[in-house]
């Protein structure tokens, strides 16, 4: 059995941020990833100023290779059913297009963590002193004592499944897929990020330019028909901003899901168990999630070491350090914070006021009819109750928090 302060399961952006800070403190710490690195990451790599300052700040400036071309994004671009169009600079300047499989590998090696991939986190029990994870790699079960474990493992995070069996039965589940396609004719400006708040497209439909292709990806209900979905997306664009695409060439999905950070659901683990990124349920409003796991992840390996140092559980440590990101994150989807705040890094309620007084009307509208398409899932009044709490005691209750 191989003994570390702390093992942590997954190797992208949050786990190399949660590396990063425990090794600069000396913590032996092991991180596992059942795939070969560099591994295939599901992801637009569209990423937030936030998260582009993070990595300079603490990985220094990205290799040429972690990038897609086009190299940068300048910002997004909301599309409506009513054909208003509203298109935001970020805040920070233009942000790199990350090419995930290269990015987080170069992240990861540049934390200072042992890795070991090709080894499929296969459990884990908490001893009260120590953590055991049990592993396979190569056809053979491994197993590791630890003081602490950090799930990082993404949306369908296998650590969370482990220690809340029954999580994967309380949320509601979406699917993201994405397919790629040869260019005939795009007036999409390929500077910005394209989203659409269309119901009769889905909960997330967007597209942009990468490596010559065009992306169109679209997120909807788990059990719906991708094909049939994309098919009526790819027909919209090019019947209502001719864009004319070749078929597909690659495809590409995964699990999402959107409820914590809208309705301040987040699920953080227990006892010696941290859980941080996506697996805890931080997404930015846009589906840009890699800011917040650079950050979360930070975070989660910073409470490990206040935890030691101050002789305090560490769930206590970690739920009180990471209130801010869940602020930050949680502000995104906040109608009060859209509407009188600027909690985004492309600034909304500016790009509204240049519109026409008949044109605000109308994205108002496209807006609250898309919002409705939520109401199955019963999120109102979570909401409301957010953004009220946010309001009056400037924050987000942790008694919500699993």
């Amino acid at each position: 059995m191989q003994s570390a302060d702390v093992v942590i399961v997954g190797a992208g952006l949050s786990a190399a941020a949660a590396a990063k800070r425990l090794a600069d403190a000396g913590l032996e710490t092991i991180v596992l990833e059942r795939m070969e690195l560099p591994r295939h990451k599901t992801c637009s790599g569209i990423l937030s100023p936030r998260g582009h300052r993070f990595l300079i700040e603490n990985f220094g400036p990205l290799p040429r290779e972690a990038l897609h071309e086009p190299t940068y994004c300048r910002g997004v671009t909301f599309h409506f059913p009513s054909m208003v169009s509203m298109s935001m600079d970020f805040f920070g300047g233009t942000t790199p297009h990350l090419h995930r499989k290269f990015a987080d590998f170069w992240a990861i090696k540049r934390s200072g963590a042992q890795v070991q991939d090709r080894t499929a986190f296969t459990g884990l029990e908490d001893r009260g002193d120590h953590v055991v994870v049990s592993a396979r790699r190569d056809g053979e079960d491994i197993q590791y004592r630890a003081r602490h474990v950090i799930g990082a493992d993404g949306p369908s995070s296998a650590v969370v499944r482990c220690v809340y069996p029954d999580y994967p039965k309380r949320i509601p589940w979406f699917f993201v897929g994405q397919k790629f396609h040869n260019i005939v004719a795009c007036p999409l400006d390929e500077a910005y990020f394209h989203f659409w708040f269309h119901p009769d497209l889905g909960h997330y439909t967007w597209s942009h330019a990468r490596d010559g292709q065009q992306i169109v990806g679209v997120g909807f209900k788990r059990g719906d028909n991708f094909d049939a979905r994309h098919k009526n997306v790819v027909r919209y664009i090019e019947e209502k901003h001719g864009v004319k695409l070749d078929p597909h060439t690659t495809h590409e999905g995964c699990a999402e899901n959107f409820g914590p950070s809208l309705i301040n659901r987040y699920v953080f683990g227990k006892g010696n168990v941290l859980v941080t990124g996506q697996a805890a349920g931080f997404l930015n409003m846009i589906g840009e999630g890699m800011s917040c796991a650079l950050h979360s992840g930070a975070i989660s390996g910073e409470a490990i070491i206040e935890a030691r140092l101050r002789g305090r559980p560490v769930q206590e440590m970690y739920r009180r350090m990471i209130a801010s990101e869940v602020r930050r994150t949680t502000d995104q989807w906040n109608p009060l914070k859209i509407a009188f705040a600027r909690p985004h890094e492309a600034d909304f309620p500016a790009a509204l006021t240049r519109l026409s007084w008949r044109e605000r009307r109308l994205v108002m509208r496209d807006l609250w009819r898309f919002l409705v398409l939520y109401k199955e899932f019963k999120w109102g009044r979570h909401i409301i109750a957010a953004s009220l709490n946010r309001l009056i005691c400037d924050g987000y209750p942790a008694r919500h928090w699993i």
